[in-house]
């Protein structure tokens, strides 16, 4: 039985990777208990998916209960973040340990309390997420860029200390359809601005991003890890008219 757990499962790439991998489940196997997802959600409990668990779980708080967490963990996911476009001068220091305490720390707690349960499974997977502003400058992402930065560097430093039992990966997207961004997608002029940015002139989906955090997380990628992968419609490393 695989048993995979999404935190921040109940909006955007972490909704889609919910009912992605809900739904992989539900054509795979004739029997629901040789499957099983467990998601997490922080304030209002989601819309339920078939065949998923949701648990209340806060990412900054330290004494979460953590019962329902399987004692085998094949895959993990932390799909929390944020977005705050801010120019630097106006951003107090307390806001960057805000940032880093629910992108890193949040991270780092529960990977600390499913250790055992990952290191039970044959092999398991943790999926971190990054973004494109680490790789590649941009204005007013300072507070983003210092938590992602962080994640990149946990993500290969765990990925060398797990090894052979616990993949790490992150996926480093540029910006995506989803309510993080949505004060910077909420026009149709600001949505073709942002895609003229990018080489392919699109912005991304969340089934974009949960397509390869789904890979990822499954035994079809068992030779990747300490991988940043990039999912930015090319913005990262082409420069195009």
């Amino acid at each position: 039985m695989k048993n995979y757990v999404i935190i921040g499962g109940s909006t955007g790439i972490g909704r889609a990777l919910v009912e992605l991998l809900a739904n992989q489940a539900h054509i795979g196997s004739n029997h629901s208990s040789e499957f099983t997802i467990h998601a997490t959600y922080c304030h209002t409990q989601p819309e339920a998916v078939n065949g998923v668990s949701y648990h209340h779980y806060d990412v900054t708080q330290e004494n979460n209960d953590l019962s329902w967490l399987p004692e085998k963990i094949d895959g993990l996911a932390y799909c929390v973040g944020g977005i705050a476009l801010k120019p630097f001068a106006r951003i107090p220091a307390s806001d960057f340990i805000h940032d880093y305490q629910k992108q890193v720390v949040g991270a780092i707690q529960i990977i600390q309390k499913s250790l055992t349960a990952l290191k039970a499974s044959e092999q398991s997977s943790v999926v971190l997420f990054s973004t494109v502003a680490v790789q590649t400058g941009f204005p007013f992402h300072s507070l983003v860029s210092s938590s992602k930065g962080a994640i990149e560097g946990l993500t290969r430093a765990l990925a060398a200390e797990l090894a052979p039992k616990v993949r790490i990966n992150a996926i480093a997207p540029s910006i995506t359809q989803t309510p993080l961004a949505s004060t910077l997608l909420n026009s149709p002029e600001k949505i073709e601005a942002n895609a003229q940015r990018h080489p392919l002139k699109k912005i991304g989906q969340p089934q974009d991003i949960a397509q390869l955090a789904a890979f990822l997380l499954s035994d079809k990628s068992s030779w990747i890890t300490a991988q940043v992968h990039h999912i930015d419609g090319g913005i990262s490393n082409l420069k195009v008219g």
